[in-house]
């Protein structure tokens, strides 16, 4: 049955989290630079070789995956089976000049999962569509998840097993693949479907919108937050924002300001558990060392970066680079024992407030001391 017709820009209930005023405490990094301790040679050129290759393997087996999931006829199809390919071809002959092709046929490819036309899923009262989810969504972020940023899970037992969990996690990287990938994660690796609470663009955008919510994401406001954690979904949330997602280079894994608590006080009022998230090696996938802000203003986007990459090599430029990624599941900070009142009192927000924001501070110098480059780990 498909779902009920909605304005995906409005949240289904309640205002839009405020920003706060309050500063948290500045964090900073020392010590490692962009290659950390390593600085690749030729034997470091071979090995991101070997990860092109294991990556656009894998991205073939996806594509294919995806042609098997969807019950749609052979012409709407075809973006699908020529990116599957195009993918052979360059496995084949080693020649990436493909590429940019590719990057088309991608394109095309989200059109077609953003029109899929089936008639056997379902779609419950915020748009979320778990086949979708399962056969399409997930199986296109794998390659990157698994051969792309070889991304470690640590601590994947503490996303409860059943029952409501809110997630809070750093951000950063120019764009939100941290989300992608941790979405992945908590599937992979907790076998739960994670409901993120996106910001105001990505529910407004024309493909973004319908994409986002049948992949399980709604606008990020107190009372929808709350009805996903009451009806006993996990929930993650990024209270960092634009700050954390754009923020220079120079400031990467220093956490920016998490507002008033928000996210705390309905966590609050659900009873539900906070588990922090630490992710490590998003922050060099765009390594952001300018903006066009009269365009991005012009265009009403937060920032328009500027990276080693772009705009100087075009869509090029938007391919990720292969570094190495930890995401780390921190223990579950319980408030069921503190009452539902207690997310109305300012001073039990801000100390848990702080709490989450130091542990996963905490947790992003211990992975960071521990990594010994950014592309191996």
């Amino acid at each position: 049955m498909r779902g009920p017709e909605f304005d995906l820009s409005q949240p289904l209930g309640g205002p839009r989290w405020g920003e706060g005023r309050r500063d948290s405490r500045s964090s900073r990094i020392v010590g490692e630079g962009f290659l950390g301790a390593t600085t690749p040679g030729d034997a470091a050129a071979t090995e991101i070789g070997r990860i092109v290759d294991r990556f656009l393997t894998a991205v073939r087996d996806s594509l294919g995956q995806v042609v098997e999931a969807l019950p749609v006829d052979a012409e709407v199809m075809g973006p699908v089976r020529e990116a599957a390919r195009n993918v052979d071809a360059m496995l084949a002959t080693g020649d990436v000049s493909a590429l940019s092709g590719l990057v088309e046929t991608i394109n095309g490819v989200g059109e077609l999962i953003a029109t899929r036309l089936t008639g056997g899923y379902e779609v419950d009262e915020f748009g979320f569509d778990e086949h979708f989810h399962e056969h399409v969504w997930l199986p296109l972020w794998r390659p990157l998840f698994e051969h792309w940023f070889r991304v470690e899970v640590i601590g994947a037992e503490n996303v409860p097993a059943e029952g409501a969990g809110l997630i809070v996690s750093n951000h950063a990287g120019v764009l939100p693949l941290d989300a992608m990938m941790t979405t992945v994660a908590v599937h992979d690796h907790s076998g739960r479907a994670l409901r993120l609470l996106a910001a105001d663009l990505a529910m407004t955008l024309p493909v973004s919108a319908p994409l986002a919510r049948r992949a399980g994401a709604t606008l990020a406001c107190a009372a929808d937050a709350e009805r996903l954690l009451e009806s006993g979904h996990v929930v993650a949330v990024w209270p960092e924002g634009y700050k954390g997602l754009g923020k220079p280079f120079s400031d990467r894994y220093r956490l920016q300001r998490f507002g008033r608590g928000g996210f705390v006080s309905t966590a609050l009022d659900a009873g539900a558990p906070i588990i922090p998230c630490s992710v490590v090696g998003s922050e060099e996938i765009y390594p952001k060392i300018g903006e066009f802000s009269p365009l991005a203003r012009l265009l009403g986007v937060p920032y328009l970066p500027i990276t080693p990459t772009f705009p100087m090599l075009g869509p090029l430029g938007g391919i990720p680079l292969p570094t190495k990624w930890t995401i780390e599941f921190g223990e579950p900070i319980e408030t069921s024992h503190l009452g539902p009142d207690a997310g109305d009192d300012p001073m039990i927000v801000f100390e848990i407030t702080d709490q989450v924001r130091e542990t996963i501070q905490n947790t992003l110098f211990r992975n960071l001391a521990r990594r010994g480059s950014v592309f191996f780990g």
